[in-house]
């Protein structure tokens, strides 16, 4: 049993006086507590660390209260109506957006190396045709380093800059060559003469007995999704990528533990949750059935995509989701589809109940993102891997970030023991031989 002392407001005021007091550039100021275990024996206790700065951070910021989410600055509404994914990714990677030239070569390098060694091909055929695709890309990305490892060295810039090009070309093969397998199908060599996302739709959806024509609502309302996904501040992914690279490993073992993290059902896995809920919920009919089924605290059932850890009001990037979702849907003719007809019936009941008003259980951009890519023609199975893809850029910032900071070093969380005190092996205990 944990053993809990009161603290006095005197005794708490006294100590926080005695601590720095730290301010960025916008957001909450935060208490420095670096020093606090040498000046009072004591740690602090922050489950889930949400009350916690792990680290000082240029690349993005969230003002969940208002609704707020900046790229180095840049609202995420603007970045999504008026830039490509390619120019989002440089900006977080170097901190300013790119001119006319910039993106030109920025686009023909990331072009010239979307190819994976050849080798790598061969990789896939040690799994199962049924394997989740996540298991695959978990392997296949961590295998990055055996094949590239030209330019490991973390403390050259050059190096570094030189994986995070790597990566961001890459990872777009290896989604589709998962995908791929797992269907019987041929893997698709990326084209150079297509855009980072139509060379993708062709590597997903393409086959070598036709040729792909991208359709450019479509390659629009991916591109927005990728930039609606690229970076989320300190969520449980990134923190991840920054604790493994802490530690000093290589750039693709870094993101292969991100990838990993983003599998969980609580982090990467919600919008694959709302396809599997809007299909067991069924038809229009059965919605305020479950409707009430949500509202009941002793029924375990919840309406997945609605509500979020941090935004406290409407997430932005939903507002831009659900445009594009309603962009495609119109293109696809597909507002009369049993599943859409569905979804669009849930989110209307819950923008107007009063129930989710009052708790701020707006439809978030998981509830929009997994019906868009179910329009998109990409399983469900793979929607946890569109989202690495287009996390894999802040991660690599992230990363990046950290590797260059003085501040920098190992991650060690310390902890509230509540197991056994000290005690002594009895001595009927006999060590047998």
């Amino acid at each position: 049993m944990t053993k809990l002392r009161s603290v006095t407001l005197n005794e708490k005021t006294q100590l926080l006086s005695e601590l720095p007091i730290l301010s960025g550039t916008i957001g909450p100021d935060v208490v420095d507590i670096q020093s606090l275990y040498q000046q009072t024996g004591m740690f602090t206790y922050d489950p889930g660390f949400t009350s916690t700065a792990s680290c000082s951070s240029s690349i993005t910021y969230i003002d969940g209260e208002k609704g707020i989410l900046l790229y180095r600055g840049y609202p995420i509404e603007q970045l999504a109506e008026q830039c490509t994914f390619l120019e989002v990714c440089y900006l977080l990677l170097n901190g300013e957006l790119p001119n006319a030239d910039e993106i030109v070569q920025f686009e023909s390098t990331i072009t010239m190396h979307t190819m994976v060694h050849d080798q790598l091909t061969n990789f896939f055929k040690g799994f199962r045709r049924d394997a989740h695709p996540m298991a695959i890309m978990v392997a296949a990305v961590g295998a990055l380093s055996a094949f590239y490892h030209d330019a490991l060295d973390i403390k050259s810039k050059k190096d570094r800059d030189l994986s995070a090009i790597r990566l961001i070309a890459k990872v777009p093969t290896i989604v589709a060559m998962c995908h791929k397998y797992s269907t019987g199908l041929p893997f698709m060599y990326p084209q150079n003469k297509l855009s980072y996302v139509e060379n993708f739709m062709r590597m997903m959806q393409g086959t070598p007995c036709d040729d792909f024509v991208p359709n450019p609502t479509l390659v629009k309302a991916l591109d927005r999704i990728l930039i609606l996904h690229a970076d989320h501040e300190q969520n449980a992914s990134t923190s991840t990528v920054r604790l493994a690279g802490s530690s000093g490993a290589n750039p693709y073992a870094c993101i292969t533990a991100g990838i990993a993290c983003l599998w969980g059902a609580a982090h990467g896995g919600a919008n694959e949750a709302v396809l599997a809920m809007l299909e067991e919920i069924g038809d229009v009919s059965n919605i305020a059935k479950f409707i009430n089924k949500a509202k009941d605290k002793s029924d375990p059932f919840r309406l997945m995509g609605f509500g979020h850890r941090v935004y406290k009001n409407y997430d932005p990037r939903a507002k831009l989701m659900r445009e594009t979702c309603h962009e495609v849907l119109t293109e696809l003719g597909l507002h009369d589809d049993k599943i859409f007809k569905l979804a669009l019936e849930l989110e209307r009941i819950a923008l107007e109940d009063e129930y989710f008003i009052q708790k701020k259980l707006y439809p978030n951009v998981d509830y929009y993102s997994g019906i868009v890519l179910h329009a998109l023609g990409i399983p469900s199975n793979m929607f946890t891997a569109m989202f690495a893809m287009g996390r894999t850029v802040g991660w690599i910032a992230h990363w990046d970030e950290m590797i260059a900071d003085p501040e920098q070093k190992i991650g060690r969380p310390r902890q509230l023991y509540t197991g056994a005190n000290k005690r002594d092996v009895p001595p009927q205990h006999i060590k047998r031989s």
